[in-house]
């Protein structure tokens, strides 16, 4: 008696099968995206242009070892920070001890004389922990969009965020950000 072959399945459609479920679970699954700070990078700098920055132009923030705040030459508290920041980055009295004005022509505002040159030096130690570099960065930003804010309501009427792109730009352009960040260093 000879043995009777049973029937195979059809398998001519299992790698079709196969394919529509990898683009199945491709196109359902979400990725996750890291998040970071937005910081727009300097152009190169010219090394043949040796650039010189007046000490009164730049504010200093040191973060040490031990996640203390050292600015202009004392230590600060965190919460003071932001104050001292909006009052470097305006220099509302056109104090000789805080960043020079320059006459600059601004869309929505005329000629106005703005801190251009102003510069914020964050520096911390190798070792000072990521959440107080980040407490610092945040008071920093906070001074910015708190300046940017209060020039949009005196101005416009709105805040920062609810002015269209040209006003935004315009605000932007009168409080530039201007944060350096030193590569960390053992002090």
């Amino acid at each position: 008696m000879g043995k009777k072959k049973l029937p195979q399945p059809n398998t001519s459609s299992t790698a079709d099968i196969a394919f529509l479920l990898l683009i199945f679970f491709l196109l359902t699954t979400t990725m996750d995206t890291d998040t970071g700070i937005t910081r727009r990078l300097p152009p190169p700098v010219d090394e043949d242009v040796e650039q010189k920055v007046e000490e009164r132009n730049t504010l200093v923030v040191l973060v040490s070892y031990d996640n203390r705040i050292m600015c202009e030459g004392r230590e600060i508290e965190l919460w003071e920070l932001k104050d001292i920041a909006k009052e470097f980055i305006e220099n509302p009295n056109n104090s000789a001890k805080l960043p020079k004005k320059v006459p600059v022509t601004i869309d929505f505002f005329g000629e106005v004389e703005v801190t251009k040159p102003h510069v914020i030096s964050l520096q911390n130690d190798r070792a000072t922990k990521y959440w107080r570099y980040m407490d610092v960065q945040n008071e920093l930003i906070a001074a910015y969009n708190e300046l940017r804010d209060e020039l949009s309501l005196r101005t416009f009427g709105k805040t920062y965020a609810e002015l269209d792109e040209p006003h935004q730009k315009a605000v932007a352009a009168y409080y530039p950000q201007k944060i350096s960040e030193a590569e960390p260093k053992t002090y």
